[in-house]
């Protein structure tokens, strides 16, 4: 991809080995790495460290869901042998201590961190001004390299009538203080999901509205059906191949009007979240004055060793793609900072996306590594699929947990692990077992070969590689061995027939 040609003028001397834009998850580790190897490095964030995921992501969701668990805990306390267990939310508190949670990990990636750290933080807005320099706050930095984690927004469909209310993204949901009776959610993915039943079990009636068919379409479609019939069952209501069309705004009513066929659909609600995707960042601080080429996919392109079309600018993170993860972003962080400050014309190394993790964290946990079989069949790779139900594991038994799934995709004939998804309670626990196997090259026989704890969730792994091996028993062996051990009961040799009798 680079490099492009330009007529600025490279500096002679530079203030900076490393200037990063954006201190969330890529941002933060690339800056990191810099100051770990002793590079001068510069973090710019104009607005809070941490980015999306501390401050509006996974960790405000998680503690949220957390406290609905506990509601739905409290619900259905019948089934552990507690009577009249009772509960009430108070919304205003619920919503404080996602604050708290915030705020006890916000030191984690605080200024206060990173100056100790030896990064020079700056908290404004930078500019990229040529490949080598960035204006922030009135000064000039000059730097051999840039690494741009500028993140992603919520993306907002231009729906008729939406601008005229008060609407939600994952931005500003967490400034609501005062619990909405109905809740419309826009968006059958990740965040539309969690959302959707954790505001349902603290207590609000829910509509989610997806235009596909099925809601969490990157998964396979029995996935999706466990989650969405566990919705159901939950109450919430679920509006799959539904069209938003309109908002309405009369007399402080609002209403949402959907499509769903040849039907027409007025949803009154209190609050509406919009969770329908996110897009890249890439506007407003010098990327298309400079001629930072874009995708069309809205992201920055880059090549396989996170360049841009220029030799020194790199891009991590949400606004490169292509996986809108935070742990990803801080695994592409440590290519772009040691390919910045150590790569040459000769060697560099390339990013490595064969073995990527990620969870949908409703209930049932949805986890996935590696392929599932929708991918696999569009790939038109072969597989074996072992199953194992989560339902017959004595330790989900014994936390009532006992519903869910291993499905593991493997070479034909081979215990080599092509993909895992795991629905269930923990489930974005148990698949790293499956991550590090596929990371290294482990297969489904080394799993098995493993002492795993009893009574854990976590046996459900080994059981999984346990029925791989049922399917995959040597036939002709077990036959030779079932005669050995006649054999050693008094009975013929193995494989040699009994003597003729002396009087034949």
């Amino acid at each position: 991809m680079p490099s492009t040609r330009i007529a600025r003028s490279k500096p002679v001397r530079f203030d900076r080995d490393i200037v990063v834009l954006g201190a969330g998850s890529g941002g933060l580790v690339s800056a990191y790495i810099g100051a770990a190897v002793k590079a001068k490095v510069s973090l710019i964030e104009k607005y809070k460290m941490g980015g999306d995921c501390l401050n509006f992501g996974c960790v405000p969701s998680k503690a949220l869901i957390r406290s609905a668990k506990l509601m739905n805990d409290i619900r259905h306390s019948e089934k552990y042998g507690v009577q009249e267990a009772s509960g009430r939310v108070d919304f205003a508190k619920t919503m404080a201590r996602v604050h708290e949670i915030i705020a006890k990990i916000e030191p984690h990636d605080s200024p206060e961190r990173y100056r100790g750290l030896g990064v020079d933080v700056i908290e404004g807005e930078g500019r990229i001004t040529s490949p080598w320099t960035v204006e922030v706050e009135g000064r000039t930095l000059t730097t051999r390299n840039i690494v741009v984690a500028t993140g992603g927004s919520p993306f907002v469909p231009p729906i008729p009538g939406l601008d005229e209310v008060p609407y939600r993204t994952s931005e500003n949901l967490w400034e609501m203080t005062e619990q909405p009776e109905r809740l419309v959610v826009l968006g059958g993915g990740p965040i539309g999901s969690e959302l959707s039943q954790a505001f349902r079990r603290l207590g609000s009636e829910v509509w989610q509205v997806e235009r596909g068919e099925r809601i969490m379409k990157r998964e396979d479609p029995d996935v999706s059906a466990r989650v969405m019939e566990r919705f159901e069952k939950e109450g919430i209501h679920l509006l799959t191949g539904t069209e938003a069309s309109a908002v309405e705004n009369t007399d402080g009513e609002r209403v949402l009007v959907c499509k769903r066929g040849e039907e027409t659909l007025r949803l009154p609600f209190d609050e509406i979240v919009v969770a329908v995707g996110r897009r890249a960042n890439v506007r407003g601080f010098g990327l298309e004055e400079l001629g930072v080429e874009i995708a069309d996919d809205g992201t920055v392109a880059t090549d396989g060793y996170l360049r841009t079309n220029f030799d020194n600018i790199y891009a991590v993170g949400d606004v490169a793609g292509p996986y809108q993860f935070t742990h990803v972003a801080a695994h592409q962080a440590w290519f772009a900072a040691v390919n910045s400050l150590f790569g040459s014309a000769l060697w560099r190394f390339k990013a490595d996306y064969s073995v990527i993790p990620w969870a949908t964290f409703t209930d049932p946990e949805v986890a996935r590594v590696g392929l599932n079989e929708t991918e696999a069949r569009e790939k038109g790779i072969r597989y074996e699929l072992t199953t194992y139900g989560i339902d017959d594991l004595d330790r989900a038994i014994a936390d009532s947990s006992d519903e869910g799934v291993v499905k593991v995709l493997t070479v034909p004939g081979k215990d080599k692990i092509l993909g895992v998804t795991i629905v269930g309670a923990h489930a974005g626990e148990l698949i790293a077992e499956y991550v590090l196997a596929m990371k290294h090259g482990l297969g489904l026989n080394k799993i098995l070969g493993t002492i795993h704890i009893y009574p854990t969730l976590a046996e459900a792994n080994k059981y999984a590689a346990g029925e791989w091996k049922k399917a995959h028993q040597p036939e002709r062996l077990l036959g030779w061995i079932e005669r050995f051990h006649s054999w050693r009961r008094g009975g013929p040799a193995p494989g040699v027939p009994k003597p003729a009798s002396k009087n034949a």
